[in-house]
């Protein structure tokens, strides 16, 4: 008998949140170093993101209202969890991650659960669940030994209030230029994702106006199409390639 193929492991649910906004040499976006010991993309600069945890099911005691399109988008793959639970967790991550708090003016009462939702109640504030606008969702490929099924969400940074900090999971954060990314070690999925994302900022596209793309890999070769039956298209060749 042949040898059995080998085991693919099921994606794990994940969210980031691309914070773009317009600084002294044009548009920035909030990146950070992942650390050398990071079991999952070491020493490569990403967004803020994580996995999705069982705590963001539950309400934060404010208004949590997405916009119904990008709500709509977030139910396709999954596999019944909540659109919220993914806005909840790109918004608690980068307070974890970067010590900021994605937020808007708004009634404050009680928070409910753990961090970050009490820094907001702290800040007078409340989380700007409808500012996020989704833009990508992205699957890491099959042969990988740690998968993700992340929902990568766009957002001004404009509105992200606090002091970088975090918790160290990413080194050397900082607002940086976009024409300025060229020396950064990105991976093709980020860098698809924040072109993406610099072109709905750029042209000022409407939340929930545009599906969001789907990123993925057939083998090692990375395609993406136009929500979910869109044609198939390669990835575009790195610009740092040239």
């Amino acid at each position: 008998m042949g040898e059995s193929p080998p085991r693919v492991t099921r994606p794990v649910d994940a969210a980031g949140l691309v914070l773009i906004r317009e600084g002294r040499h044009g548009p920035e976006v909030l990146l950070g170093r992942r650390h050398r010991r990071a079991g999952f993309l070491p020493d490569i600069y990403v967004v803020p993101g994580g996995r999705v945890d069982p705590a963001d099911a539950m309400p934060t005691g404010f208004a949590e209202m997405l916009h119904p399109a990008v709500a709509g988008q977030l139910r396709t793959g999954s596999r019944g969890r909540p659109p919220l639970a993914f806005a909840r967790a790109a918004i608690r991550e980068t307070f974890e991650e970067t010590g900021l708090l994605l937020a808007e003016a708004a009634a404050v009462g009680a928070a409910v659960g753990g961090p970050p939702w009490p820094a907001f109640a702290a800040a007078g504030r409340g989380p700007a669940f409808a500012a996020l606008d989704f833009v990508c969702r992205a699957i890491t490929p099959t042969y990988s030994k740690r998968r993700y099924n992340t929902r990568f969400f766009l957002a001004d940074g404009a509105k992200a209030i606090g002091t970088l900090a975090g918790n160290g999971e990413l080194e050397d954060l900082g607002w940086r230029a976009f024409t300025n990314l060229a020396d950064l070690t990105i991976v093709d999925v980020t860098e698809f994702v924040l072109a993406e994302a610099l072109r709905r900022w750029t042209e000022r596209i409407p939340i929930g106006h545009d599906s969001a793309r789907l990123f993925c890999y057939c083998g090692e070769t990375a395609r993406w199409r136009i929500g979910t039956k869109g044609a198939w298209r390669p990835a575009p060749p790195s610009p740092r390639a040239a």
